[in-house]
């Protein structure tokens, strides 16, 4: 048996109503609290150090405006060094013992960096920062792996998005509590420095204690021999990313994401002393501020989801980045010089709502994009590597990051200022997201199909438990109006071909549409034999490769609004599969209501003759059947199938 099996996966129940109920779950919360307190520890412990050497102490070989280049180049450093080997540790050992033991080196470093606090050793601070680089090293690959084993599909947007929303919060908090604690005068025992140490060792305490009710998740490839050398094992890790492009150019899609919110988070103290002439506290507002924007974002998407991985929400936050990112630079433009404000002076200014609106939305959009991309890579990569491929997901971050300071830096040297870095950034967003979407036309295909079953209709999909997460399936389904395959497309976690009419490729926008998507045209043999046997071939190689087939057994839009005799094409196409040793079931479905609408034949036989005949937002829907195994498929039977999932 597999090692990922229902029994450490459980399925969403009618009690389950959204993400927050997963925090009432053994299977969820004590992971969820051990990666929060982990996180919020990182960002303490990190925070704390650079207010002291900044601030507190006199250190000749570390300059103050150095210290945190220099802590933050350690704490990343072992992301490059060390993430290969830790994704074949989580690969091979059970996920739960992995982050017990990454809790347990967390208390050790903290003891020792406790000593460092108390004692003002910033040597011994320095090597603690890159021994927690290290902690976080090993536990991100257990995180994003951990997740896909214990959710269901119709969850793991929304325990992403979770896991998102408290990892920011997580550093927000840690921030904040790093540079009050660190702020307090030194009296005796109970001065800031001391009170950091116990804060940070507690922290490590209480995440190792909710570690413990974590549930055991075996693991996905135990027979796995570690290559421990980390240059040849990360170009393995690489080279094994890249073996599925859709998850490879993901992993550059949510890298890109890093490196577009670490040019914002880098600039902001800069940011809000010279464009905004704000204090420290301005500077924490923007971070209070770009936190919540990520949080939020991150929680709307299964909501926006309807609690399935949507890939179609990735253009759309991808819009959101560049559009606010853009309009912040116009924002802080024309703001005029003043003296350094406080908070409360800050905020009275109506001019610098603008500046945090745009914030918060350029952040709410960035979780918007990151939260999907996120659960496809844990959906579509192999379990047997997944943790793998997260590690090569680390690396990419790592470096893109690194990136973005160069060339931030690069730009201030060139006499940019830092509003014309995020005019900068906004631009090269939409440029980046542009070029990723036309090399993985899923995510524009998605977007199309998600923005046209929420904003043209309004679509409902029942017995979507029946749609197929892994595997081979031929879906078929009535054939009422020219958008039918878009709406299939919404209704489906998964990538479709479809096999569809040669004719309605000469559409307008709908055949660039579906040429975008890889249909399969096909054409009656009398007609164009070529195309005839090229549609048979192309749809065996579909499922023959474990993907999802969609057929009109109707073999045309229905011209009266009724369902029509099924062809036999089907027939051909799984005595074809199983030739090829392929059983596929075949899933009926009906799409209900669409016919008079405006995408419909019903006005003298065409379609998109009168765009409001039936209002706005028509209430449409999709009925899925349970599967028909392969050997029992009739065409007589299928039609009898979809015929009942009309009425229902």
């Amino acid at each position: 048996m597999h090692p990922e099996t229902a029994s450490t996966r459980v399925a969403p129940t009618h009690e389950d109503p959204n993400q927050f109920a997963l925090l009432r779950q053994r299977r969820f919360a004590p992971f969820f609290w051990t990666q929060f307190s982990g996180a919020a520890n990182d960002n303490l412990f990190k925070f704390a150090f650079t207010v002291m050497v900044t601030y507190q102490l006199s250190v000749l070989w570390l300059p103050p405006a150095m210290a945190g280049l220099v802590i933050g180049a350690l704490f990343i450093l072992p992301f490059l060094l060390f993430s290969a080997t830790s994704g074949q540790l989580t690969d091979k050992f059970d996920k739960t013992r992995m982050i017990r033991f990454v809790k347990n080196l967390e208390i050790a470093i903290m003891l020792v960096a406790a000593g460092g606090f108390i004692a003002g050793n910033v040597p011994v601070l320095l090597l603690c920062t890159f021994l927690m680089g290290v902690h976080s090293t090993l536990f991100g690959p257990v995180k994003f792996a951990y997740m896909p084993q214990v959710l269901s599909e119709r969850e793991l947007t929304g325990g992403n998005g979770m896991v998102e929303m408290g990892t920011f919060v997580a550093i927000l908090l840690g921030n904040v509590a790093g540079g009050l604690l660190v702020a307090l005068p030194e009296n005796g025992l109970i001065g800031g420095h001391t009170t950091v140490a116990v804060a940070c060792v507690v922290l490590a305490l209480l995440g190792r204690a909710v570690a413990q009710f974590i549930p055991p998740v075996p693991a996905t490839d135990p027979h796995l021999t570690i290559n421990w050398n980390p240059f040849t094992e990360t170009w393995r890790n690489l080279k094994l990313a890249h073996q599925n492009i859709v998850v490879f150019r993901s992993l550059l899609g949510i890298s890109w994401m890093w490196f577009f919110g670490a040019v914002f988070l880098s600039q902001f103290p800069s940011f809000a002393k010279e464009v905004l002439h704000g204090n420290e506290q301005v500077a924490s507002l923007l971070l209070v501020v770009f936190s919540i924007g990520i949080g939020t974002g991150s929680l709307l998407c299964e909501v926006l989801s309807r609690r399935h991985v949507e890939i179609g929400l990735v253009p759309l936050g991808a819009i959101g980045m560049s559009v606010f990112a853009i309009d912040l630079y116009f924002a802080a433009r024309g703001l005029p010089p003043s003296d350094a404000m406080g908070l409360a002076a800050f905020v009275a200014q109506p001019a610098h709502w603008r500046v945090m609106a745009d914030l918060a939305l350029l952040s709410l959009f960035a979780g918007l994009y990151s939260v999907p991309m996120y659960a496809l890579i844990q959906m579509r990569s192999q379990p047997t590597h997944r943790a793998r491929i997260i590690a090569a997901n680390n690396i990419l971050n790592a470096l893109f990051m690194i990136g973005s300071s160069v060339i931030a830096g690069a730009l201030l040297g060139a006499g940019f200022t830092v509003p014309q870095i995020f005019l900068f950034t906004g631009i090269a967003n939409a440029v980046v997201a542009f070029y990723i979407f036309m090399l993985v036309p899923e995510y524009l295909l998605r977007f199309v199909a998600w923005v046209l079953s929420r904003f043209v209709y309004r679509f409902k999909v029942r017995g979507d438990e029946h749609l197929p997460t892994t595997g081979a399936a031929i879906l078929a389904c009535n054939h009422v109006s020219f958008v039918d395959a878009v709406l299939l497309m919404a209704a489906s976690p998964r990538p479709i071909y479809f096999v569809m009419d040669h004719r309605i490729f000469r559409v307008p926008v709908l055949g660039a549409l579906f040429r975008l998507a890889k249909a399969i045209p096909i054409a009656p043999q009398k007609d164009d034999p070529r195309v005839y046997a090229a549609a048979f071939e192309r749809a065996a190689q579909v499922l023959q490769g474990g993907d999802l087939l969609a057929i009109f057994p109707e073999g045309g839009i229905t011209k009266d609004g009724q369902l029509q005799e099924f062809r036999g094409g089907i027939m051909k196409i799984l005595e074809r599969a199983q030739q090829e040793g392929v059983e596929a079931p075949v899933i009926p479905m009906a799409l209900t209501n669409l016919w008079g609408s405006f995408f419909s034949r019903i006005e003298r036989g065409t379609a998109m003759v009168r765009p409001l005949r039936r209002g706005m937002f028509n209430h449409v829907g999709l009925n899925v059947g349970q599967p028909v195994p392969s050997r029992e498929v009739r065409p007589a039977l299928l039609r009898e199938r979809v015929a009942r999932l009309l009425e229902a």
